[in-house]
């Protein structure tokens, strides 16, 4: 199961570099989480309902409208979305791609967390996190698993 052995130390320091670089992609995950679910949330709204209101998109993310425009606002400046006066917001082509992939991403997660037996409403909930944090090599790994199975 483990290629642990009695005397391998639980907790190595891995050498400055190796960590800075792991710290890293940590935080540029995590920035780019937001975007992430700012484009998903936008693409479901507009498939289910035909628009992405900014009040529709705070409401649901549980954040603040003033919150909501500034992020958008950045998805704009970003390439991945428009806004219409009096239409709301629509993702370009680039935003459309990154929704794809996030909600390929986060099924992928959410079927390995299922297939391990996490109950379906905790596999949602954790994969919004683990979704924007999984290498695409791990994500591989959990695709390759679940076809295996």
């Amino acid at each position: 199961m483990s290629d642990l052995t009695a005397e391998t130390p639980i907790h190595l320091l891995p050498e400055e570099p190796t960590q800075a670089s792991r710290f890293g992609k940590a935080r540029t995950a995590q920035s780019g989480a937001l975007l992430e679910d700012y484009v998903e949330l936008i693409s479901d709204l507009l498939t289910s309902g035909g628009e992405a209101r900014p009040t529709d998109i705070a409401r649901r993310l549980g954040v603040a409208h003033a919150t909501a425009i500034k992020t958008i606002g950045r998805l704009k400046r970003e390439g991945l979305a428009v806004a219409k006066p009096y239409r709301g917001v629509f993702l370009t082509e680039a935003g459309e791609s990154l929704a794809a992939r996030v909600r390929a991403r986060h099924r992928v997660v959410v079927d390995l967390l299922l297939a391990v037996g996490v109950p379906f409403e905790a596999a949602e909930s954790d994969a919004e996190g683990i979704e924007h944090h999984v290498s695409d090599t791990t994500l591989a790994a959990f695709a390759r698993y679940l076809a295996e199975r």
